[in-house]
């Protein structure tokens, strides 16, 4: 019997030598005449191990890493493929605390299985959800949806199966089923691990969108900076084709479902939903106003379901285990897990998976083990370039939709960006407004023409041009933008300002300034 060694594919791993790991330990193995396997699977999401190596014992994976191409002999010597000591050991994969901690929920086949591997999939639950759904009437599914909590996990945090439910009703001969993969906050990549590390886990839960309303074709919408995540979801729905998960005659149920990969080209504001259609029909990517909803009028001018990816790739375990099993993670009325992406100046960045709940403080502390430069972090971005800046007075918020509504933050995708004693919060005012400068679409003036005026505003403040006026200018500006933008873009710029003037006054004040410029 072979031994497997699984050396990661996933595109941290890959930046950080996986594939010349994966070349040595093959090129090792076959000198040594030792028969062994290599699989190449997902990333765990402790990034900072990797690439980090395991392989399969009797008594389940032993880990090591982070692994350099220079390391495999010693660790051949070590007899690592049977488990063996060596100073890169990390002893059982399930054991270490960062991951044995989480609740890995959407994310429980992630870097254990062979992404594009159907006989993978299908050996850890794959499909049983779809299998389920299969089974039931449309108006059932839905209602499981529903039943489960699940709410939007792109940010906007509204309730999936209510989407659903419109599309469901809506009467048309064409519906359509989108799935917004442009993530583009800083700090994220959980939707990037779902396409590279699980794909059928996003196939599946589209698939079961589709069967649910009525729609027989589904589009992915891929920023075109995931060459990894496009080519494995490309290969994934080959082979769900041919095994007959996707296409005319679903596993001969007489369900029709069809699934495309549509590549992004590179705007920020294309993450916003009807920006996005516009996108996929082959326009300019500018925000559409409300209403019409895209649920009534969405892919042209059809009834549209569009999902961020960790919504849709959480479908099948709801539908194979139950509503009442998603309900049963969380806090309030934000139920199930997220996965939450720890980045920035942090020790141990990485995707942690927890139920709602936890707090801002756990997660930098006992999973991201503080600051990498080791000194105090002084204030957290959560939500991406538009989220909040949360200073330590905050850190015990629980990450719950309602508890960071009420401090004046979202939690958004679940980006957390980690900054130490050493930010100046004035610039980081300042990049808010211009990151929304240059992203802004266009469309509406309070975003196109706020946020330059913003940058300005920011500009006399560090310069202690008339400071007092200014500061008072910035906040109208940001008034006018939250109130006047036509979508997100504009409306939450003010976020990561307005926190920022609030909780980190003296950035802002005349003496640091002056000192800053």
């Amino acid at each position: 019997m072979s031994i497997t060694v699984y050396v990661p594919r996933d595109s941290t791993a890959l930046a950080l030598g996986a594939d010349a790991v994966a070349k040595a330990i093959i090129a090792e193995a076959v000198r040594r005449g030792i028969d062994l396997r290599i699989v190449r699977n997902g990333s765990r999401g402790m990034f900072w191990l990797e690439p980090m190596v395991e392989v399969g014992t009797p008594d389940g994976r032993i880990a090591y890493g982070p692994v350099g191409r220079e390391d495999v002999a010693a660790l051949f010597d070590a007899d690592f493929i049977h488990g063996g000591m060596h100073s890169l050991a990390l002893g059982p994969t399930e054991e270490i605390a960062y991951l044995k901690q989480q609740e890995r929920v959407t994310f429980a086949r992630v870097g254990v299985t062979d992404p594009v591997s159907l006989d993978d999939y299908l050996a850890h639950e794959g499909y049983a959800g779809l299998q389920r759904a299969l089974g039931m009437t449309a108006d059932g599914i839905v209602q499981e949806v529903l039943d489960s909590g699940l709410r939007g996990r792109g940010g906007a945090a509204f309730p999936t199966g209510i989407k659903w439910k419109t599309v469901l009703g809506a009467q048309a001969a064409q519906k359509y089923v989108v799935c917004n993969a442009d993530e583009g906050d800083s700090g994220t990549f959980s939707d990037r691990m779902v396409m590279e590390d699980d794909p059928f886990m996003l196939i599946e839960g589209m698939t079961i969108a589709g069967i649910a309303v009525g729609a027989t074709q589904g589009y992915i919408y891929v920023r075109s900076e995931y060459p990894h995540a496009i080519e494995a979801l490309n290969e994934a729905i080959e082979n769900a084709n041919k095994a007959g998960y996707l296409g005319a005659d679903i596993l001969g149920a007489g369900k029709t479902f069809q699934l495309e990969v549509r590549k992004g080209a590179g705007s920020y504001v294309c993450g916003e939903e009807t920006a996005l259609l516009e996108s996929l029909e082959g326009k300019r990517g500018v925000v559409r106003a409300k209403p019409p909803l895209p649920a009534i009028e969405g892919l042209f001018g059809k009834p549209t379901v569009i999902n961020n990816v960790i919504s849709l790739a959480t479908v099948p375990l709801i539908m194979a285990r139950g509503a009442a099993f998603y309900q049963g993670y969380g806090m309030g009325r934000s139920r199930g897990t997220l996965p939450l992406q720890l980045a920035g100046n942090i020790r141990f960045g990485g995707l942690v998976e927890k139920a709602f709940g936890v707090s801002l403080r756990e997660l930098l502390v006992d999973f991201g083990g503080g600051s990498a430069s080791g000194r105090p972090i002084r204030a957290v971005q959560v939500g991406g370039p538009l989220g909040a800046y949360l200073p330590e007075s905050q850190f015990d918020t629980p990450l719950d939709y309602e508890a960071f509504a009420a401090i004046g933050a979202a939690l958004g995708h679940g980006g957390i960006v980690a900054f130490d004693d050493r930010v100046d919060m004035a610039q980081q005012a300042r990049y808010a407004m211009e990151f929304c400068a240059v992203e802004s679409c266009g469309k509406c003036t309070p975003c196109r023409i706020g946020s330059t005026r913003g940058v300005e505003a920011v500009d006399k403040i560090i310069a202690n041009q008339n400071r007092p006026q200014q500061i008072h200018l910035l906040r109208d500006l940001c008034d006018l933008m939250l109130h006047g933008s036509l979508c997100a873009m504009g409306g939450m710029t003010p976020f990561p300002v307005l926190s920022a003037l609030n909780h980190f006054p003296e950035d802002f004040d005349a003496g640091t300034a002056q000192k800053a410029a």
